[in-house]
């Protein structure tokens, strides 16, 4: 019986114009870019827009000048961040062993499937391929092989809607055809080096004597003629990134009691958490106020609205009565923080209020566009102004 390859790579295909074409199909087939139109860069390009010569990263205007038929789409907050957890989401639902890389990358491994042939693995892998699309309209590339460096190098072959296996065995015949840039840290200007030297594929660089190879690469030759050989042992982490919190506080450089100037520093904390919050493409349902007096005695209360929202302005009037209920003693206070928590996705659906707060999505949505361009202080809420001091 073969050996089974056990180790699958899924990368997305241009991820944030796919997600971009999932909200809206008309953008299929089109020379569609996402990025800032002015003093932007081109973050994701279709293939069809890279066929006319449009990449990442480069700068919108290059990118209108190559292609002047480009659609540009502006980068769309929380959206990309809330795909790509559904995205892995459905990973999981094959192995449990998922590392997510980025957003739109990732290693699976299949051993707990206990697949018994290689056909079975590959059956397994291609299903799964066609859910992604059927469920979330993404395309997606894979590479299964033995190992992470082999199947990482094996899905980006064949894109879009690639899929490549290497069998067991076949790691180093399978690499010793490929360009020598296909090896992982071989950047452009390496690549064009070795091909100074005479050195294209990857089987001319093991094609070298070991003086050869340490006088061209130096001490880490070996690493990377094991690398050429497609040798690797490393292991799929599995470590969760995912955030199920978002917290930040505030030591005060001397004890303060000033009511006024506490709610605006939680509220300032609001500010800054929220948006990140939004960034992610994730909602929070429950705010926390702690705060802490000159002894070190911690104080919290929290509240927990109807609805999870990633919007600053749902949990502007909790300030107030959580830092009444927070702040029993009265006394002067060391530090101050707010914690967000019951982080989820958005669930889709839609309620009364929807055009409202769809209106009020597309305020936030400009205005962290704005900051992003012009820095946090180019649009201040009115809590952010200093009050001035009361006349002597």
């Amino acid at each position: 019986m073969n050996a089974v390859p056990r180790i699958a790579h899924l990368d997305a295909d241009a991820f944030f114009v796919a997600v971009e074409q999932a909200i809206d199909p008309s953008l299929r087939g089109k020379k569609v870019a996402v990025g800032g139109r002015t003093r932007g860069i081109i973050s994701s390009a279709s293939y069809e827009a890279r066929a006319c010569g449009v990449y990442t990263p480069m700068p919108s205007s290059r990118a209108l000048a190559v292609c002047p038929d480009l659609i540009l789409v502006p980068h769309r907050s929380g959206a990309y961040g809330k795909v790509s957890h559904q995205l892995f989401d459905l990973c999981e639902t094959l192995t449990p062993v998922v590392e997510r890389r980025s957003i739109d990358e990732g290693y699976l491994d299949l051993t707990p499937c206990a697949h018994k042939t290689p056909e079975i693995a590959t059956a397994a892998v291609k299903a799964l391929q066609r859910r992604i699309w059927d469920e979330l309209a993404i395309s997606v590339s894979f590479g299964l092989a033995s190992n992470k460096l082999v199947a990482g190098i094996a899905s980006k072959l064949n894109k879009p809607r690639g899929f490549t296996v290497v069998e067991p065995g076949g790691e180093a015949a399978f690499l010793a055809a490929l360009k020598i840039g296909r090896l992982p840290g071989v950047g452009t200007k390496t690549e064009a080096e070795f091909n100074k030297r005479g050195i294209r594929l990857v089987s001319d660089l093991l094609a070298l004597s070991d003086d050869e190879l340490a006088a061209l690469l130096g001490r880490g030759w070996r690493e990377t003629v094991a690398s050429a050989r497609g040798i690797d042992d490393s292991p799929v982490e599995t470590s969760e990134t995912d955030a199920k919190s978002y917290s930040t506080q505030e030591t005060f450089g001397e004890d303060i009691a000033d009511r006024d100037r506490i709610e605006r520093e939680l509220k300032r904390m609001i500010d800054e958490l929220i948006p990140k919050i939004r960034a992610d493409g994730k909602r929070a349902r429950t705010m926390t106020v702690k705060v802490r007096y000159p002894g070190m005695e911690d104080s919290s209360a929290a509240h927990s609205i109807a609805e999870a929202s990633d919007l600053e302005t749902d949990f502007y009037p909790q300030v107030a009565p959580l830092m009444r209920a927070a702040w029993k003693l009265r006394r002067p206070l060391r530090l101050v923080s707010v914690k967000f928590s019951g982080i989820e996705y958005p669930n889709g659906q839609l309620h009364m209020f929807a055009a409202d707060e769809d209106r009020r999505h597309k305020l936030a949505a400009a205005l962290d566009s704005l900051r992003e361009k012009k820095g946090a202080g180019v649009v201040l809420r009115g809590h952010q102004l200093q009050r001035p001091p009361p006349p002597r």
